[in-house]
């Protein structure tokens, strides 16, 4: 395959990530799977990362360590700050500052290195939290500073960063990924998820999996602690 047949895939270990690497094979790219351990919360979401990539056949899966604690600000870097089990108001304490950022210089870095001019990232701006770098505005800003500060940008190549599911309810990314034959029990969605995946059932992220897949009319095979 020739470099635009290559991409750049943030796979986080949950359902959007996931059905955004399906969709990714699906358009016939050659798949680079890129995770982190920033010491977040709990590391079954990267269990699931690595079983998620092994099972897609991907070409290839980095996992980059990054010590997010050291700066702290959030609830799943700071284990002194409780992962809220209700709706909050605003911007919710589950927010990483600039983690999106973070995530995405990574990948245009490894997408220079290979030659790859194709990003994709999972986010999504309907049924989620109300973090910033999940806008649609947000990945514009990106694609365009990914021109402006690499090599390869100035020398001609048009990087590009996809969202593909950043207008789909939880409910349409359920059902995309189903379509796309992705079996999501091996995904991990909760904020504080115990040792073995078990979900909380009580956060943020999993009241948007439990009401995405209600509304999707599909069981959710998700295992709650």
């Amino acid at each position: 395959m020739n470099n635009f047949n290559k991409a750049i895939v943030l796979i986080s270990g949950g359902l959007d990530s996931t059905t955004t690497l399906a969709i990714a094979k699906d358009h016939g790219f050659n798949c680079y799977g890129l995770s982190f351990d920033y010491k977040q919360r709990h590391i079954s979401e990267l269990d699931a990362a690595k079983n998620i990539a092994r099972s897609m056949n991907i070409t290839e899966h980095k996992i980059i360590k990054i010590d997010l604690a050291q700066i702290g600000g959030s609830a799943l870097t700071d284990n002194t700050i409780a992962v809220p089990n209700f709706p909050t108001d605003g911007i919710p304490i589950t927010y990483v500052p600039a983690r999106n950022t973070l995530f995405l210089s990574y990948a245009l870095a490894w997408a220079e290195v290979i030659g790859a001019c194709d990003i994709f990232i999972g986010v999504n701006a309907i049924d989620y939290s109300g973090y910033p770098d999940c806008r649609p505005e947000y990945i514009k800003a990106y694609e365009n500073l990914a021109m402006l500060a690499t090599k390869a940008g100035i020398e001609g190549t048009e990087f590009k960063i996809h969202a593909p599911l950043i207008e789909y309810s939880k409910a349409e990314i359920i059902k995309k990924g189903i379509s796309l034959n992705i079996d999501f029990s091996l995904t991990v969605s909760c904020y504080q998820a115990d040792d073995n995946g078990r979900a909380c059932g009580k956060c943020d992220s999993c009241r948007f999996r439990q009401d995405g897949f209600k509304n999707a009319g599909k069981s959710d095979p998700t295992i709650y602690q």
